[in-house]
């Protein structure tokens, strides 16, 4: 009976008009990311300057385009984009968008961003969904594609996407830096006093709590009130609010804009039939597309969503420090960490020694990411191992004295100095190499090619 019930309320018939919206929002955000790309000449910058890229475990094969065929690669995008925002052949657009868009950010974990990871979501549930069905070149063309009405699960499933990114990040927030000693806020506010008005009252501490646990209560209580009646004007007046104040304070790219017009799905599915008095949608239609695979797909893919954000609980230590875990789980905006790291290489036969630098290898972005980040501290030993081979060295050995700050603590090792990292491994198990988190540590006292900034 339970199920019966379930699979009515999922099925039943709903207004396609906020999925259009939906639709033209994030077609229309693509396309400006797109154009971005050109405009600050970031293709070349993250994909064409690069001589060795931070590879994802599985994904090595995932290589920048040779000669001009990034561009191409990204004018394609936009193409798609475009596309995706008039509704013309929307599934494959959406589709290969999604690939393209997936492959571009697959190249180099340095570029990581949670709201690519978010994007690479939308696309991937946009490309079974039928937001396509009203105000779409594909609409207007077939019949068979046109409706007056879609199965209530096609807005459930993006309603819950966001759902989870708000959720996750509200329960990465409940940690003792961010709850007891209001940190990084109290970092990223003492930065930010000469904000317009209000910048001089930044450098109290009890602003930077009341940042701190209004952020926390945003993340877990905003998508409730957006569900609610009662108070959906007042949250989504909220969203606005929390995400236009964040976009000036720390400057995050398109991170803010997305989830302002991501929310609006949250709303109910006639509104922007409301707001622009269109004709009154029908009500007692029945909706007849009900693809057998699809659901299926989608229990299956929630499932995942739901299980991936908690791993980081299988590692020990404080996930911040380890990163073990870190990435695809919505931990956004929750800590600020700088470091910096020297590579001693020996070569064990004759006992010759050398010191390199990390952007003997990389570039300046890319160094600056590395030095906090371990998995990418190990990739970059295995570089430089593998360049000192080509030299001649014999089975090179590749030792790492590296320091980081976590949330303004004083600067400590993260990594065992006495490890040779081009012995080790990436797994999937807890690395012993990666030195735990101790307020009692050191403080560094070498600061060569140090590296400071926020994640975004």
């Amino acid at each position: 009976m339970a199920t019966s019930r379930l699979r009515a309320w999922l099925g039943r018939p709903i207004d396609p008009a906020s999925l259009a919206v939906f639709r033209i929002a994030f077609g229309t955000l693509m396309l400006i990311a797109v154009v971005r790309f050109f405009v600050h000449d970031w293709i070349a910058e993250y994909y064409l300057t690069p001589t060795h890229f931070f590879t994802y475990r599985g994904f090595g094969w995932v290589k920048p385009w040779p000669g001009h065929g990034m561009y191409v690669h990204f004018a394609v995008m936009g193409a798609c984009a475009a596309l995706i925002i008039v509704g013309l052949w929307y599934r494959v657009a959406t589709a290969l968008f999604t690939v393209l868009f997936a492959y571009a950010h697959l190249i180099d974990k340095t570029n990581y961003l949670n709201h690519y990871y978010l994007l690479i979501c939308l696309g991937a549930l946009m490309t079974v969904l039928p937001l396509h069905a009203c105000a779409s070149i594909d609409a207007w063309r077939s019949e068979r594609v046109r409706r007056l009405v879609v199965p209530a699960w096609a807005l459930y499933a993006i309603r819950l996407q966001l759902g989870l990114v708000y959720f996750f990040g509200g329960i990465a927030k409940l940690k003792y830096d961010w709850l007891v000693d209001a940190q990084p806020m109290q970092i990223w506010l003492s930065a930010n006093t000469d904000f317009p008005v209000v910048g001089r009252y930044f450098s109290e501490p009890a602003v930077a709590y009341v940042f701190s646990w209004a952020g926390l209560v945003f993340d877990l209580g905003i998508v409730p009130c957006l569900l609610w009646r009662r108070t959906r004007a007042v949250a989504y007046a909220a969203v606005v609010v929390f995400h236009v104040t964040t976009a000036q304070l720390f400057h995050i790219g398109m991170f803010p804009w997305i989830m302002m017009a991501s929310s609006l799905i949250f709303l109910p599915p006639s509104w922007p039939r409301r707001l622009l008095r269109l004709r009154a949608w029908p009500p007692g239609q029945t909706a007849t597309w009900r693809p057998r695979l699809v659901p299926a797909v989608l229990a299956t893919y929630f499932a995942i969503q739901l299980v991936l954000p908690l791993r980081h609980f299988a590692y020990p230590g404080n996930v911040c420090w380890t990163e073990e875990g870190f990435r695809f789980a919505w931990h956004v905006m929750v800590m600020e960490k700088d470091g910096s790291l020297e590579l001693h290489v020996r070569e064990p036969s004759t006992g010759r020694h050398w010191e390199v630098a990390p952007t003997d290898y990389l570039t300046r972005y890319q160094a600056r990411m590395m030095a906090t980040q371990p998995d990418m501290i190990l990739e970059l030993a295995h570089i430089v191992a593998d360049d000192f081979r080509t030299r001649g060295i014999v089975d090179p050995e590749v030792r790492v004295d590296a320091f980081a700050s976590l949330d303004g603590r004083r600067r400590m090792r993260l990594v065992d100095p006495t490890v040779d990292l081009a012995r080790e491994t990436d797994s999937l198990m807890p690395a012993s190499w990666i030195l735990p988190l101790s307020d009692a540590a050191p403080a560094s006292l070498v600061t060569v090619n140090s590296q400071h900034g926020a994640r975004p």
